[in-house]
Protein backbone atom coordinates (compact mmCIF):
# COMPACT_ATOMS: atom_id res chain seq x y z
CA UNK A 1 0.00 0.00 0.00
CA UNK A 2 1.27 3.76 -1.22
CA UNK A 3 2.44 5.68 1.55
CA UNK A 4 -1.12 8.09 0.75
CA UNK A 5 -3.15 5.53 1.08
CA UNK A 6 -2.18 5.22 4.49
CA UNK A 7 -3.14 8.21 5.60
CA UNK A 8 -5.86 8.42 8.38
CA UNK A 9 -8.46 10.97 9.22
CA UNK A 10 -6.56 11.25 12.78
CA UNK A 11 -3.64 11.45 11.32
CA UNK A 12 -4.47 14.79 8.95
CA UNK A 13 -6.30 15.81 12.27
CA UNK A 14 -3.30 15.11 14.59
CA UNK A 15 -0.84 17.16 11.77
CA UNK A 16 -3.12 20.16 11.61
CA UNK A 17 -3.49 20.48 15.51
CA UNK A 18 0.50 20.32 15.60
CA UNK A 19 0.80 22.85 12.91
CA UNK A 20 -1.47 25.14 14.54
CA UNK A 21 0.87 24.96 17.56
CA UNK A 22 3.45 25.56 15.92
CA UNK A 23 2.47 28.92 14.40
CA UNK A 24 0.52 29.65 17.69
CA UNK A 25 4.39 29.69 19.36
CA UNK A 26 5.93 31.36 17.11
CA UNK A 27 3.26 33.92 16.89
CA UNK A 28 2.93 34.38 21.21
CA UNK A 29 6.67 34.14 21.29
CA UNK A 30 6.22 32.53 24.79
CA UNK A 31 10.06 32.03 26.98
CA UNK A 32 9.51 28.65 25.87
CA UNK A 33 10.23 28.68 22.09
CA UNK A 34 12.59 26.48 21.61
CA UNK A 35 11.00 23.60 23.78
CA UNK A 36 7.53 23.55 22.36
CA UNK A 37 8.95 23.80 19.03
CA UNK A 38 11.23 20.54 19.90
CA UNK A 39 8.37 18.66 20.91
CA UNK A 40 5.77 19.49 18.34
CA UNK A 41 8.38 19.15 15.51
CA UNK A 42 9.49 15.88 17.00
CA UNK A 43 5.80 14.94 17.26
CA UNK A 44 4.92 15.40 13.78
CA UNK A 45 8.43 13.81 12.80
CA UNK A 46 7.39 10.79 14.65
CA UNK A 47 4.13 10.80 12.74
CA UNK A 48 5.53 11.31 9.34
CA UNK A 49 7.78 8.07 10.47
CA UNK A 50 4.89 6.01 11.73
CA UNK A 51 3.16 6.78 8.29
CA UNK A 52 5.53 6.72 5.80
CA UNK A 53 6.56 3.04 6.99
CA UNK A 54 3.41 1.45 8.00
CA UNK A 55 3.14 -0.71 4.98
CA UNK A 56 3.17 -3.89 6.71
CA UNK A 57 6.83 -5.27 6.98
CA UNK A 58 6.96 -4.34 10.70
CA UNK A 59 4.09 -5.44 12.60
CA UNK A 60 5.22 -3.19 15.74
CA UNK A 61 5.16 0.02 13.29
CA UNK A 62 1.42 -0.63 12.39
CA UNK A 63 0.64 -1.02 16.08
CA UNK A 64 2.32 2.04 17.10
CA UNK A 65 0.42 4.34 13.69
CA UNK A 66 -2.86 2.97 15.59
CA UNK A 67 -1.85 3.43 18.78
CA UNK A 68 0.34 6.75 18.60
CA UNK A 69 -2.50 9.36 19.57
CA UNK A 70 -2.63 7.69 23.00
CA UNK A 71 0.84 8.85 23.36
CA UNK A 72 0.78 12.07 21.89
CA UNK A 73 -2.33 13.55 23.88
CA UNK A 74 -0.37 13.78 26.67
CA UNK A 75 2.17 15.18 25.69
CA UNK A 76 0.14 17.80 23.71
CA UNK A 77 -1.84 18.62 26.99
CA UNK A 78 1.61 19.09 28.81
CA UNK A 79 2.99 21.43 26.69
CA UNK A 80 0.08 23.83 27.27
CA UNK A 81 1.63 24.65 30.67
CA UNK A 82 4.24 26.17 28.54
CA UNK A 83 2.08 28.38 25.73
CA UNK A 84 -1.18 28.50 27.36
CA UNK A 85 -0.65 31.49 29.84
CA UNK A 86 1.26 33.82 27.31
CA UNK A 87 -1.43 33.05 24.31
CA UNK A 88 -4.73 33.37 26.51
CA UNK A 89 -3.45 35.03 30.21
CA UNK A 90 -6.28 36.51 31.23
CA UNK A 91 -8.70 33.60 33.00
CA UNK A 92 -12.44 34.10 32.15
CA UNK A 93 -13.58 32.18 35.37
CA UNK A 94 -15.74 35.07 36.32
CA UNK A 95 -17.61 35.02 33.32
CA UNK A 96 -18.73 30.74 33.22
CA UNK A 97 -19.06 31.45 37.16
CA UNK A 98 -21.65 34.31 35.88
CA UNK A 99 -23.11 31.50 33.55
CA UNK A 100 -23.93 29.08 36.79
CA UNK A 101 -25.62 31.38 38.66
CA UNK A 102 -27.59 31.95 35.60
CA UNK A 103 -28.58 28.85 35.32
CA UNK A 104 -29.05 27.64 38.50
CA UNK A 105 -28.93 30.43 40.82
CA UNK A 106 -26.20 29.49 42.80
CA UNK A 107 -22.84 28.36 43.28
CA UNK A 108 -23.06 24.19 42.15
CA UNK A 109 -19.72 23.35 44.29
CA UNK A 110 -21.39 25.04 47.34
CA UNK A 111 -24.36 23.51 47.03
CA UNK A 112 -23.09 19.96 46.65
CA UNK A 113 -21.47 20.25 50.34
CA UNK A 114 -24.82 18.89 52.16
CA UNK A 115 -23.68 15.72 50.16
CA UNK A 116 -20.41 16.04 51.33
CA UNK A 117 -18.90 12.57 52.88
CA UNK A 118 -15.84 10.82 53.01
CA UNK A 119 -16.64 7.79 51.39
CA UNK A 120 -18.60 9.70 48.40
CA UNK A 121 -15.48 11.28 48.18
CA UNK A 122 -13.38 8.48 47.87
CA UNK A 123 -15.33 6.70 45.49
CA UNK A 124 -15.83 9.79 42.68
CA UNK A 125 -12.07 10.46 43.76
CA UNK A 126 -11.42 7.19 42.07
CA UNK A 127 -13.88 7.91 39.41
CA UNK A 128 -12.75 10.82 38.08
CA UNK A 129 -8.90 9.05 37.57
CA UNK A 130 -11.17 6.49 35.23
CA UNK A 131 -10.33 9.17 32.48
CA UNK A 132 -6.87 8.32 31.95
CA UNK A 133 -7.86 4.58 31.55
CA UNK A 134 -11.09 4.29 29.75
CA UNK A 135 -9.64 5.31 26.27
CA UNK A 136 -6.93 3.24 26.16
CA UNK A 137 -9.14 0.17 27.52
CA UNK A 138 -11.58 0.88 24.33
CA UNK A 139 -8.63 0.93 21.78
CA UNK A 140 -7.31 -2.07 22.99
CA UNK A 141 -10.67 -3.94 23.53
CA UNK A 142 -11.10 -2.62 19.67
CA UNK A 143 -7.51 -3.93 18.83
CA UNK A 144 -8.08 -7.42 19.98
CA UNK A 145 -11.41 -7.27 17.87
CA UNK A 146 -9.43 -7.07 14.83
CA UNK A 147 -11.65 -4.26 13.36
CA UNK A 148 -9.09 -1.53 11.85
CA UNK A 149 -12.40 0.53 10.52
CA UNK A 150 -13.70 0.30 14.38
CA UNK A 151 -10.55 0.98 15.78
CA UNK A 152 -9.92 4.39 13.47
CA UNK A 153 -13.20 5.41 14.07
CA UNK A 154 -13.32 5.35 17.89
CA UNK A 155 -9.80 7.05 17.75
CA UNK A 156 -10.82 9.21 15.37
CA UNK A 157 -13.50 10.47 17.71
CA UNK A 158 -12.06 10.59 20.58
CA UNK A 159 -9.47 12.71 19.47
CA UNK A 160 -11.56 15.28 18.18
CA UNK A 161 -12.98 15.41 21.46
CA UNK A 162 -9.94 16.24 22.56
CA UNK A 163 -8.66 18.68 20.09
CA UNK A 164 -11.83 20.72 20.32
CA UNK A 165 -11.80 20.55 23.90
CA UNK A 166 -8.11 22.28 23.72
CA UNK A 167 -9.43 24.99 21.29
CA UNK A 168 -11.77 25.69 24.73
CA UNK A 169 -9.22 25.89 26.62
CA UNK A 170 -7.38 28.70 24.40
CA UNK A 171 -10.69 30.87 23.43
CA UNK A 172 -12.04 30.50 27.25
CA UNK A 173 -8.97 29.86 29.90
CA UNK A 174 -10.08 29.25 33.23
CA UNK A 175 -8.86 27.25 35.91
CA UNK A 176 -12.30 26.42 38.05
CA UNK A 177 -14.15 26.31 41.18
CA UNK A 178 -11.32 24.57 43.42
CA UNK A 179 -9.41 27.70 42.62
CA UNK A 180 -11.63 31.00 42.27
CA UNK A 181 -14.72 29.21 44.91
CA UNK A 182 -12.14 28.36 47.68
CA UNK A 183 -13.38 31.67 49.80
CA UNK A 184 -16.66 29.55 49.51
CA UNK A 185 -16.68 26.80 50.55
CA UNK A 186 -16.93 25.56 54.16
CA UNK A 187 -16.34 21.70 53.82
CA UNK A 188 -12.99 19.99 53.30
CA UNK A 189 -13.32 17.14 50.45
CA UNK A 190 -11.57 14.62 52.26
CA UNK A 191 -11.39 10.52 51.40
CA UNK A 192 -11.17 8.09 53.47
CA UNK A 193 -8.00 6.05 52.00
CA UNK A 194 -5.97 7.44 48.91
CA UNK A 195 -8.43 9.97 47.86
CA UNK A 196 -6.44 12.93 49.06
CA UNK A 197 -3.31 11.56 47.63
CA UNK A 198 -4.38 10.69 44.28
CA UNK A 199 -5.73 14.85 44.12
CA UNK A 200 -2.45 15.95 45.11
CA UNK A 201 -0.56 13.77 42.82
CA UNK A 202 -2.78 15.02 39.89
CA UNK A 203 -2.77 18.87 40.93
CA UNK A 204 1.36 17.45 40.80
CA UNK A 205 1.18 15.58 37.19
CA UNK A 206 -0.81 18.01 35.64
CA UNK A 207 0.87 21.04 35.15
CA UNK A 208 -2.01 23.08 32.96
CA UNK A 209 -4.36 24.09 35.21
CA UNK A 210 -6.33 26.27 33.07
CA UNK A 211 -8.60 23.26 31.72
CA UNK A 212 -11.91 23.93 32.86
CA UNK A 213 -13.77 24.67 29.78
CA UNK A 214 -15.04 22.79 28.32
CA UNK A 215 -15.20 19.41 30.46
CA UNK A 216 -12.43 17.23 28.30
CA UNK A 217 -13.42 14.75 30.95
CA UNK A 218 -16.53 14.47 29.99
CA UNK A 219 -16.52 14.73 26.18
CA UNK A 220 -14.03 11.90 26.25
CA UNK A 221 -15.60 9.40 28.47
CA UNK A 222 -19.04 10.23 26.28
CA UNK A 223 -17.35 9.40 23.18
CA UNK A 224 -15.67 6.17 25.27
CA UNK A 225 -19.13 4.87 25.65
CA UNK A 226 -20.26 6.14 22.27
CA UNK A 227 -18.00 3.75 20.84
CA UNK A 228 -18.45 0.99 23.56
CA UNK A 229 -22.20 1.02 22.83
CA UNK A 230 -21.63 0.88 18.45
CA UNK A 231 -18.53 -1.69 19.22
CA UNK A 232 -17.95 -3.26 22.42
CA UNK A 233 -21.35 -3.79 23.79
CA UNK A 234 -20.40 -5.45 27.07
CA UNK A 235 -17.75 -2.81 28.03
CA UNK A 236 -20.52 -0.22 27.69
CA UNK A 237 -22.35 -1.50 30.61
CA UNK A 238 -19.33 -1.96 32.69
CA UNK A 239 -18.54 1.65 31.77
CA UNK A 240 -21.50 3.76 32.45
CA UNK A 241 -21.72 3.49 35.72
CA UNK A 242 -17.87 5.14 35.93
CA UNK A 243 -19.16 7.59 33.55
CA UNK A 244 -22.19 8.63 35.23
CA UNK A 245 -19.84 8.95 38.65
CA UNK A 246 -17.02 10.47 36.85
CA UNK A 247 -19.22 13.19 35.31
CA UNK A 248 -20.67 14.22 39.09
CA UNK A 249 -17.17 14.01 40.17
CA UNK A 250 -16.21 16.90 38.29
CA UNK A 251 -18.32 18.95 39.72
CA UNK A 252 -18.49 17.45 43.22
CA UNK A 253 -15.01 17.43 43.52
CA UNK A 254 -14.93 21.41 42.26
CA UNK A 255 -13.11 20.69 39.27
CA UNK A 256 -15.46 22.12 36.70
CA UNK A 257 -18.26 24.37 36.67
CA UNK A 258 -22.00 22.95 35.92
CA UNK A 259 -21.42 24.89 32.11
CA UNK A 260 -18.17 23.02 31.22
CA UNK A 261 -20.06 20.06 31.83
CA UNK A 262 -22.68 21.16 29.30
CA UNK A 263 -19.99 22.61 27.03
CA UNK A 264 -18.15 19.03 26.99
CA UNK A 265 -22.01 17.45 25.63
CA UNK A 266 -21.58 19.72 23.48
CA UNK A 267 -18.09 19.12 22.43
CA UNK A 268 -18.82 14.90 22.77
CA UNK A 269 -22.25 15.47 20.11
CA UNK A 270 -20.04 17.77 17.63
CA UNK A 271 -17.06 15.16 17.81
CA UNK A 272 -19.52 12.12 17.07
CA UNK A 273 -21.05 14.41 14.49
CA UNK A 274 -17.83 15.40 12.53
CA UNK A 275 -16.51 12.42 13.09
CA UNK A 276 -19.59 10.73 10.94
CA UNK A 277 -19.11 12.94 7.88
CA UNK A 278 -15.64 12.77 7.89
CA UNK A 279 -15.66 9.00 7.93
CA UNK A 280 -18.32 9.09 5.21
CA UNK A 281 -16.18 11.44 3.15
CA UNK A 282 -12.83 9.10 3.64
CA UNK A 283 -14.45 5.98 2.51
CA UNK A 284 -14.28 7.26 -0.82
CA UNK A 285 -10.24 7.08 -0.29
CA UNK A 286 -8.40 4.30 0.10
CA UNK A 287 -8.19 3.18 3.28
CA UNK A 288 -6.00 1.04 5.75
CA UNK A 289 -7.03 -2.71 5.40
CA UNK A 290 -7.86 -5.16 8.02
CA UNK A 291 -4.33 -6.36 8.18
CA UNK A 292 -1.94 -6.53 11.60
Amino acid sequence: MKAHQRLKPVDLITCIALLTLIITTLVVQPPYVPILLLKYGGLAFILTLLWRFDNGQFRIVGILHMFYPLIFIPIIFDSFAELLPWASPIDLDPMLIEWDLALLGTHPTVWLERFIHPWLTEILTWAYTAYYFLPPILAVALYRRRSVADFDRAVFGMMLGFYLSYIGYFVVPAVGPRFTLTHLQTMELAGVFWADGIRETLDVLERFKQDAFPSGHTAVVLLVLFYAWHFVRGLFWVFLPVVVALIFSTVYLRYHYVVDVIAGIVVAVLSIGLERVVTRFWIGRPTTDDRR
